[in-house]
């Protein structure tokens, strides 16, 4: 198993990302750090769901409710993965954005000195679930650090 001390682990909460998060976890050291970015994909921003939404203070208390329920599941995702690693003794920090996962993950890699990038790999066609907006191609070309994308797990 590889062995690294500053590990940037890019996850939103799925079963492939959680497999992202186990193999990330494993691979740190006692007193390693993980930096867990967790990106928002800015597709949601546009899904107010206007047609049936015909005036404005609907629209308003339909947005608060949205934000309100991504901001639930990121807490608990946030959590979840906190726990893991604060377990093993590995130091956890958290970053959040709303944007294009490929290019925040590159962006974010860029901030600090890292030794390894952990992605989990894209969902089976054929599951149900929001398939993954970050495009592999884009990080292989535009990263350089080691990328290690951990393979979907099997049921």
């Amino acid at each position: 198993m590889i062995s690294s001390k500053n590990v940037l682990l890019s996850s939103h909460g799925t079963d492939g990302a959680q497999a992202a998060e186990r193999a990330a976890i494993a691979m740190c050291e006692t007193d390693a750090s993980i930096d867990h970015l967790l990106v928002v994909p800015d597709l949601w921003k546009d899904m107010m769901g206007d047609d049936w939404l015909n005036n404005g203070s609907t629209r308003d208390r339909y947005g608060r409710y949205i934000e309100s329920e991504l901001g639930k599941e990121i807490d608990q995702h946030i959590a979840r993965v906190r726990q893991q690693a604060e377990e093993k003794g590995i130091r956890y920090q958290c970053k959040v954005i709303l944007g294009k996962p490929d290019q925040c993950l590159t962006s974010t890699c860029k901030e600090s000195n890292y030794d390894m990038v952990v992605i989990g790999s894209p969902r089976p066609k054929g599951l149900s679930g929001l398939r993954s907006r970050m495009t592999t191609e884009s990080l292989a070309k535009n990263l350089t650090t080691p990328l290690l994308i951990v393979p979907y797990p099997n049921g």
